[in-house]
């Protein structure tokens, strides 16, 4: 079809109209984004000559994700969550506040309020008798390699099958999640079990759309983390274990070279004996540095709707 009506008044006042450009009420910067996004909306439907029935089918789409409540999903998988680091790196860099262990995104699957510990915590209920113990240590620093105490290291991942508790509902609460307060020397040490990778549900609506685009939908094996100490900026990042398959391959954009760590196969760890960790583990290191801000508002997470985040407020 090559009949365009875009630049038609009729379209144009349509536009005006549907982002309430016409009324007094309602929010000026909200009118002029979904200004902006119904014009392309409506460019695209021109440009691509988007049929009726694609249309529609694109709409039930929409539903059917919100259905499968996999909107947190699909966002990263389209490099949403991606682009949103890069454009706060610009910023910090600006800012002058770059520097420090590189930023990566949170992915959706995060719940606040795990049990907070001092120095050690296990995260792990113990249920789970065969999947390969780990030890989580190392040290949070500023961008001199000073140490910080009392520093909050916020760390959460999958179990063996991929799945995280709450979300899964065959774990118990607040599995393999905890919060571990640093010691005096900025040291902090994590006992839990390996985590798996995991894909995107088969027949959900996320992996309906990344055939379509021929990618695959899957995460390698990874550990996320929330650091956060009083006049330093927060942090949100998470380490792959080197050798996943999916490490440089990851289908939400997540793996950053600084960020990619060796897990490594002992005999006894002498770090976890202080703690009576004892027998063959596997050690993962990973230490932080924070970079030093007054700015309040750097100091916190951002804002953004989380499991359990009002309850533990």
């Amino acid at each position: 079809m090559t009949v365009k009506t875009m630049h038609t008044e009729e379209v144009k006042e349509l536009l005006h109209k549907v982002a309430g450009l016409h009324t007094e009420g309602g929010d000026a910067r909200t009118k002029k984004i979904v200004h902006r996004f119904m014009s392309n909306i409506f460019q695209l439907i021109e440009d691509f000559d988007v049929t009726p029935e694609e249309f529609w089918t694109a709409v039930d789409y929409v539903s059917q994700l919100g259905k499968n409540n996999e909107a947190a999903l699909l966002a990263p998988g389209l490099g949403m969550d991606k682009y949103l680091d890069i454009r706060m790196d610009a910023e910090d860099e600006a800012a002058g506040l770059a520097g420090g262990t590189p930023r990566t995104i949170e992915g959706p699957l995060f719940v606040a309020g795990a049990p907070l510990c001092e120095g050690f915590g296990r995260m792990d209920d113990g249920t789970d008798t065969t999947s390969e113990p780990m030890l989580i240590k190392g040290r949070v620093t500023d961008t001199e390699g000073n140490p910080i105490a009392n520093a909050i290291v916020d760390i959460w991942h999958a179990n063996a099958h991929g799945g995280y508790s709450y979300f899964d509902k065959s774990q118990s609460d607040y599995n393999l999640r905890r919060r571990i307060r640093t010691d005096a020397d900025g040291r902090y040490f994590a006992q839990s079990i390996i985590p798996a990778g995991y894909g995107c549900p088969p027949d959900g609506s996320t992996q309906r759309l990344l055939d379509l685009l021929g990618r695959h939908g899957r995460r390698p094996a990874h550990i996320h983390y929330f650091v956060e100490a009083p006049g330093h900026k927060h942090l949100t990042t998470q380490i792959n274990l080197a050798g996943d398959e999916y490490t440089y391959d990851d289908f939400a954009f997540a793996t950053r070279d600084e960020l990619v760590v060796d897990a490594n196969k002992v005999e006894q760890s002498a770090d976890g004996a202080r703690f009576g960790v004892t027998g063959p583990i596997t050690e993962v290191e990973f230490n932080i540095e924070l970079v030093r801000t007054d700015k309040a508002e750097l100091q916190d997470r951002h804002a953004r709707p989380r499991a359990l985040e009002e309850a533990a407020a």
